[in-house]
């Protein structure tokens, strides 16, 4: 992506289609006059009036336990420097954004304009008893380590420096693995870190709580080694300043064993490699750029562990493993700080997870065969839902443990599940399956190329790397298109009437008849038919000129369904084609079938609606608990629409009984875990959190997630095609460019998981 179009693209996102990335929403009920009258006068009075008798109760009537201000007056804005504290809310309300989707925490951000260290302190100490902690983000050292170290003496809520401190325990996670993988001892390693900012120095302190000792440490700044004997050095670089002779680098490199870089790019050269110890553990966190490429860096050193700060590279360093996970715990115990012992134990935590064996969900999202703690996989991947319960946890025990923590947690399991229930209310899904398809995009052809979304669709999967774009249509319009978009890029263009094409549509059609000539079809229909996009499209892939298509942006579901019935067909063994929609929800992602094709499905082909169905979970990582959705619960009704549903169920326990599956049941009692287990403990369900819907009859299917996605504004993909023999998946007419690019993903690890059948 030219850095024009990325600059487009992003005031576009943050302009669109209103200003910002957050917003706040009412959490109670609003509708009536007595809801407003609780909300506010007179009902409000009483909750104010509990307070005023006790503080603490401020976290039981108000939103407070559950929010964090995140603070700045933007000095230090990521690579951007001091550009002033309006310029910073962008990236604050990013901070604010990841909060809320990683750990459920609402968060405000609050721009200060002031660089005059007291007033930001007492400014901070002014709006506090609003939150439940304060994030500070974006701050220049050394005002930074004053401001920090002021505000967790003055008030008594958790108050961290993400700059400084998200860093450093990500990093020292992924070094306390590094050294077992390498059987160094922390107290024994030579460390040289690159850089004396904020994060340099919290680093650097937090491995010295872990045992790395004070000679064996050599910490540069821009005019070179800290040494003990140079002049004028702040309190943060004389603690590092080493007394050893060296002015340099390149000196201080030689027999090495860990380089921490937190400074500027390509300050590593591969001689300066060559010169440290065995087995040398390399973090080279500047971004976007790192202190050496880690392909220079591992064509270097073949016994080399490798971190830096990219997602395009293993042992990403990312502050998003920590501080979401490092707050949720510190919020749970309404903690009055974050302490070293809290701090620690998120990096224990961090560490211990990274050796456990890895879910299946994660290995997809990865797009790998099996991660497992090694070299390539020092700490966890972002996308690991495994954070949300291992990281609070241990941060909240530690506070606890440590004196800090206000109240107590007694249940741990019932802690997990409360955490569980908050990791719902995000988009991991479509993260996963962008992230999936990326590890090896195919081709997929764009049926519908020559409207204006559906080629901003292809552009992205294209400068995203989700997949290697094919577009069909008039070749004029989307060449005209291309220009509008600012879209570059040498991609193939089919234009299927044109005179370029005409070798291919012969070649198509004399297929195409032979596959249908006792079907109706003859030569001269399936010429002409090769000039219809979709025909032509689908042919592509049949013959392996593409790897998969996307249709049905601008034509009736049906219409377009008939070409790639004719075409493509069922796979083998497979009965009836039929479709699923995931739905992100605040439970998780839910699957819905069969949304698009079959009518009125019978029991039998219900069961294979509902096995396919599942296979498509697991394809995406989840294990299905299915429910077999009717009007009646288990036999109340005789009517041979519910008895059709129960028959199907039966079908299933039979022939599938590895499978969570019960039914008839009705919607409310599917989805309440509470109400299943009171009234129908007997039910496979009961206990389990459904999330797979399978629905008696197209009807039914079709309505409900339309409902759900226009009510709930929750984010569709699908109608994903279960049962074709190729990659072909087709659109809800009007579909909207997300969804699309969606679908392409889909498209994409259809055709990798088709690929690794035929190679198995």
């Amino acid at each position: 992506m030219s850095k024009e179009k990325l600059r487009r693209d992003a005031l576009l996102y943050h302009s669109e289609p209103q200003p910002g990335k957050i917003k706040i929403v009412p959490t109670k009920p609003y509708a009536t006059q007595r809801d407003l009258g609780l909300a506010y006068s007179p009902g409000v009075a009483e909750p104010c009036l509990e307070i005023a008798k006790d503080v603490n109760n401020v976290y039981k009537y108000t939103a407070k336990g559950n929010l964090v201000a995140v603070i700045s007056n933007g000095t230090a804005v990521l690579g951007l420097g001091d550009i002033g504290p309006e310029a910073s809310k962008p990236v604050m309300e990013g901070k604010s954004l990841l909060f809320k989707i990683f750990a459920d925490i609402d968060s405000i951000d609050i721009e200060l304009d002031t660089k005059d260290v007291d007033k930001f302190i007492e400014t901070v100490k002014i709006m506090a008893p609003t939150f439940g902690g304060i994030n500070l983000e974006d701050i220049k050292a050394p005002e930074a380590f004053e401001i920090e170290r002021r505000l967790k003496e003055e008030l008594d809520i958790p108050v961290m420096h993400d700059d400084q401190h998200g860093t450093a325990i990500i990093s020292a996670a992924a070094l306390l693995n590094a050294l077992e993988i390498t059987n160094k001892k922390i107290e024994e390693v030579r460390i040289v870190v690159s850089g004396a900012g904020a994060a340099a120095v919290s680093c650097t302190k937090l491995y010295k709580a872990f045992g790395a000792r004070a000679e064996n440490i050599v910490m540069l700044d821009s005019k070179g080694v800290i040494r003990s004997d140079r002049e004028n050095l702040s309190g943060e670089k004389l603690e590092f300043a080493s007394d050893r002779k060296i002015d340099t680098l390149e000196e201080a490199m030689v027999d090495a064993d860990v380089f921490i870089g937190l400074s500027i790019a390509d300050v590593v050269n591969a001689e300066m490699l060559l010169t440290m110890a065995k087995d040398p553990i390399v973090f080279a966190m500047a971004n976007p750029d790192p202190e050496i490429g880690y392909e220079l860096a591992v064509q270097t050193r073949k016994d080399i562990i490798m971190a830096t700060g990219r997602s395009d590279h293993p042992n990403q360093v990312n502050n998003v493993l920590g501080f979401p996970y490092i707050f949720r715990g510190a919020l749970d115990v309404r903690a009055t700080k974050i302490n070293e012992a809290m701090k620690m134990a998120a990096v224990k935590a961090l560490a211990e997870l990274a050796k456990e064996s890895v879910p299946e969900q994660v290995n997809i999202a990865y797009g790998e065969t099996r991660l497992a703690f090694g070299r390539d996989y020092i700490i966890p991947k972002p996308f690991d839902p495994r954070l949300i319960y291992s990281v609070p946890p241990a941060v909240a025990k530690a506070a606890m443990d440590s004196g800090v923590a206000r109240i107590a947690i007694e249940d741990w399991d019932n802690y997990k599940e409360e955490l569980l229930l908050r990791s719902g209310n995000d988009n991991k899904v479509v993260r996963m399956l962008h992230n999936r398809a990326k590890t090896n995009p195919k081709k997929i052809v764009f049926a519908e190329a020559d409207q204006l979304d559906v080629l901003k669709a292809a552009q992205i999967v294209f400068e995203e790397g989700i997949a290697i774009p094919i577009l069909s249509g008039n070749k004029e319009t989307i060449l005209e298109l291309k220009k509008e978009l600012d879209f570059n890029a040498d991609v193939v263009i089919i234009d299927s009437k044109d005179a370029e094409s005409k070798e291919k549509r012969t070649q198509y059609a004399e297929k195409y008849w032979n596959n249908r000539k006792r079907s109706g079809a003859t030569l001269y229909s399936s010429q002409s038919k090769m000039r219809e996009r979709n025909y032509f499209g689908a042919m592509m892939v049949l013959e392996g000129d593409a790897d998969g298509m996307i249709s049905g942006y601008t034509r009736a579901y049906p219409t377009v369904v008939k070409p790639i019935f004719e075409v493509i067909g069922r796979a083998a063994n497979v009965k009836k084609v039929a479709t699923v929609n995931i739905l992100t929800t605040e439970r998780g992602p839910m699957f819905l079938a069969d949304t698009a094709i079959n009518i009125d499905p019978t029991a039998e082909e219900l069961a294979d609606i509902a096995q396919m169905t599942a296979n498509v979970a697991t394809t995406f990582g989840f294990d299905s608990v299915i429910a077999m959705l009717s009007y009646s619960n288990f036999g109340s009704s005789t009517h041979p629409n519910a008895a059709k549903v129960r028959k199907a169920v039966s079908i299933l326990h039979e022939n599938n009984p590895e499978l969570v599956v019960d039914g008839d049941i009705q919607t409310d009692f599917a989805l309440n875990t509470e109400l299943l287990q009171k009234t129908f403990p007997f039910s496979k369900l009961a206990g389990k959190k459904v999330n797979t819907l399978v629905f008696p009859n197209l009807e039914s299917a079709n309505i409900t997630y339309k409902l759900l996605k226009e009510l709930n504004k929750s984010e569709s993909i699908g109608p994903i095609m279960m049962g074709l023999a190729e990659p072909v998946h087709i659109l809800q007419l009007g579909a909207s460019v997300n969804e699309i690019v969606n679908m392409t993903a889909v498209a994409v690890i259809d055709a990798q998981e088709r690929e690794k059948k035929r190679k198995a």
